[in-house]
């Protein structure tokens, strides 16, 4: 993401998610199950279970379906436990390339992930192979619609912000990863329209890949974000609107 916008790119990644609704429930239910499983359904006490109800509240999902999951997850006897794992490997091009998953089965999980690579003019890598490129920063998108930018930027400061940018029609708000909960609660607590709130897992350093590599890349994150088990695609192939428009 360096270089460009970061609410252009979480744009980017929403109008895409967008044309899989279908499957964005399915994930988050996931999310949700597994939270509770963890650590209880007590969304005051659970950082996971509040996180990913915000996550569902920001995508328009009811109230009611996360409540019905919630309260099946919690009386939930049949033993189903998810495991999460991080996959990494290399794109079309070298771009590099981490997939995050949430599954019951991890065998059909890295078969499905594998073939997805390899189909797609990639290959997966052994764990830590990518890693390295990448690190972790918290994210708050605040609607810039009738507020002032200098109050906006001494309440986020002040609720433990590291920074504070105006980007098109939002503020973009740097967090502490550890922070990021308490930061966000702190300022829909006082009134601001929060547009997305993620910790994203972003690279080092951006690549460059021709039109051919760039849409095998495309079509290599498409295929891997409609699998079920997988909960996000994280890389480092620096988007630009000309290859955008290639898987289009």
């Amino acid at each position: 993401m360096a270089g460009h916008s970061k609410w252009n790119n979480i744009k980017h990644r929403k109008e895409r998610q967008d044309a899989k609704r279908a499957k964005i429930f399915t994930k988050l239910s996931k999310e949700i199950f597994a939270a509770v499983r963890e650590a209880g359904d007590d969304p005051s006490t659970n950082l996971r279970l509040r996180s990913a109800i915000a996550k569902a509240k920001a995508e328009n999902i009811p109230g009611d379906n996360v409540e019905r999951t919630i309260k099946k997850a919690s009386g939930d006897t049949s033993g189903i436990q998810y495991e999460e794992i991080t996959y990494e490997g290399y794109g079309p091009g070298g771009a590099a390339v981490m997939v995050e998953v949430l599954t019951d089965n991890k065998n059909r999980s890295v078969a499905e992930i594998r073939h997805a690579f390899n189909k797609n003019g990639g290959n997966m890598g052994e764990s830590g192979c990518v890693a390295f490129m990448f690190h972790k920063n918290g994210y708050i998108f605040l609607s810039a619609e009738e507020v002032d930018e200098e109050t906006a930027m001494l309440d986020a400061i002040e609720a433990g912000a590291d920074d504070v940018e105006r980007e098109e029609e939002v503020f973009t708000v740097t967090v502490p990863v550890k922070e990021h909960e308490k930061v966000r609660a702190e300022l829909e607590g006082k009134g601001y329209k929060i547009e997305k709130a993620e910790v994203l897992m972003e690279p080092e350093t951006t690549v460059e890949l021709n039109d051919e590599h760039a849409e095998a890349m495309i079509k290599l994150i498409d295929v891997l974000e409609e699998n079920d088990d997988v909960q996000d695609v994280h890389h480092n192939f620096a988007w630009n609107e000309t290859q955008e428009q290639l898987n289009q």
